[in-house]
């Protein structure tokens, strides 16, 4: 490199007797887009607060512009022109759009908050996004997971940041929010800005990173240009095991059917929406026309069922559905050995059905609480008598899925909110497995997490099949839905268009299919 931007030089730092950097160099250039990564508990997320001032390193030194440079705390951090995007999202949800991007920031004259250049500065962070057209009095908490996420981005861009951080930035985003974002991203490039770009999906480091970096157990295991680099040599740098190995598959084959969904109509996609071929059947008469598209499935004992589809589809209605978190406007979901007339969560979970929510920090987990309660949740009455649990033996369950699922933490008393994503996740699904369920609904059960978690997560449910469990995974990563199941259906405004066995599909085909091409 020609030039330094920044340059962090043997950064070391210890929670108790846990080492989490151990001796962590790194240099970014003007103008550099450099991919920071690893698995889940590897050092980055530690590495990024010591940059943007949440920690305080042990050892080592850092530079910005050629300047010392040591921030007291986040807002001094940003103050001194390095912002961070946190993978899961920091909004006040009961204020605005406007409100969130400009808070701390906002436009002020004589002591007053200028609103009318407040708005202008917020509508500009939008439009460098490609969303000029957000609603910006429109409170956070009613936009969608995606919409808040650029709602975070456009608040990072608005002081102009040197270094720009960004924590799984696409986690959450549709195709054409990424591509937007990726243009965005060239952009800050162009205008000199040094981007550090934390993603688990590797195929976007390499189209959009300058230069890698890559950490294991909190060390420097391997860098250089991205343009030269092996992707599976990536794989085996973080995980220590090869690419063959990401997609393990016991050996299963399905049986019976344990659960159908019949002509179920999603509540949201009534009357709009409808793709092609749903069109032309509620053309038939004004009641079809009143409804919209169906979907209908059938699953199987011991099989793996994904769903795939654009963000927005109706995946995740699909799945809420049939857990009965939503209602359905027309349709049914018959489950095997269940009564017909009982359907609300709590009959879902004890008819023998899990759901895992693709939004863990809200509806999956209690981030305030311990890995224990987390874990056991669901099974409360089981650990005590006459209202009084038996700490014991919770901790006793608790700390046999920790050690079987290989989760980094302290102990099961350790607070879930400081784990790390995937972690956080293989609790989640610990939780499932206590339970116990036979039906296993998986909402992006991989997003957000490291590759090496994933193999974990991908065993797991292939174990699952295996053992005559029945399980439907949701998931945007369609090599993940490639590798793991055994029948894909993909879903097109609010229909499931299509159901086929895994080897008739190709990711080409199912983007054919899931963008009303076909």
């Amino acid at each position: 490199m020609s030039a330094v931007r920044l340059r962090l030089a043997g950064i070391q730092k210890s929670f108790g007797a846990t080492r989490a950097l151990k001796n962590v160099s790194v240099e970014i250039a003007p103008g550099e887009v450099h991919a920071l990564i690893g698995e889940n508990g590897a050092g980055k997320s530690t590495l990024m607060k010591v940059l943007s001032g949440a920690h305080a390193a042990d050892a080592g030194t850092m530079t910005l512009s050629g300047q010392p440079y040591l921030p007291e705390n986040p807002h001094d951090a940003r103050l001194k022109g390095v912002a961070m995007i946190y993978q899961e999202l920091n909004l006040a949800l009961h204020l605005s759009a406007q409100e969130n991007i400009l808070l701390g920031a906002e436009s002020t004259q004589l002591g007053w908050v200028d609103r009318r250049a407040s708005r202008e500065r917020a509508r500009a962070a939008l439009a460098q996004l490609g969303h000029e057209s957000l609603d910006l009095d429109r409170l956070a908490g009613e936009f969608s997971i995606a919409e808040q996420q650029i709602i975070e981005i456009a608040r990072a861009l608005l002081i102009q940041p040197q270094v720009l951080i960004m924590d799984e930035p696409t986690s959450s985003l549709t195709q054409a929010d990424t591509e937007k974002l990726f243009a965005t991203i060239s952009r800050l490039r162009q205008q000199g800005v040094s981007i550090i770009y934390i993603s688990h999906f590797l195929e976007e480091c390499r189209q959009i990173a300058d230069r890698y970096t890559v950490l294991k157990d909190g060390e420097t295991v391997g860098s250089g240009e991205m343009k030269d680099a092996n992707l599976d040599h990536i794989v085996t740098l973080m995980t220590g095991r090869e690419v063959k190995d990401l997609y393990p598959r016991a050996a299963h084959t399905p049986g019976a059917v344990v659960l159908e969904v019949k002509t179920a109509t999603l509540t949201r996609f009534v009357g709009r929406g409808l793709s092609p071929t749903s069109a032309a059947a509620a053309a038939s008469s004004s009641a079809d026309r009143n409804t919209g598209p169906a979907c209908s499935l059938q699953l199987r004992a011991g099989e793996i069922f994904g769903l795939a589809g654009l963000i927005g589809a109706g995946r995740t209605d699909l799945l809420r559905a049939i857990f009965a978190l939503d209602d359905l406007k027309t349709g049914e979901v018959c489950i095997v050995d269940a009564p017909a007339n009982r359907a609300s969560p709590r009959d879902r979970w004890q008819q023998g059905i899990g759901f895992l929510s693709e939004n863990r920090k809200e509806e999956g987990l209690m981030l305030n609480q311990s890995i224990a309660d987390n874990l056991t949740l669901t099974k409360m009455g089981a650990f005590g008598r006459f209202g009084l649990i038996n700490g014991g033996r919770q901790r006793e369950i608790a700390q046999r899925w920790v050690s079987e699922l290989r989760v980094k933490c302290r102990d099961s008393a350790q607070t879930i909110g400081e784990l790390s994503g995937g972690n956080q996740q293989k609790i989640a699904l610990a939780r499932l497995l206590e339970h116990p369920a036979r039906i296993f609904l998986l909402d992006e059960p991989t997003r957000g997490i490291d590759v090496g978690s994933k193999a974990q997560i991908y065993q797991l449910v292939s174990e699952l099949a295996a053992a005559g469990k029945a399980v439907v995974v949701v998931s945007s990563y369609l090599p993940e839905l490639l590798g793991l199941c055994d029948t894909i259906g993909v879903m097109c405004r609010g229909e499931l268009t299509a159901i086929r066995p895994r080897s008739a599909w190709s990711e080409s085909e199912i983007m054919r299919i899931a963008t009303g091409s076909a």
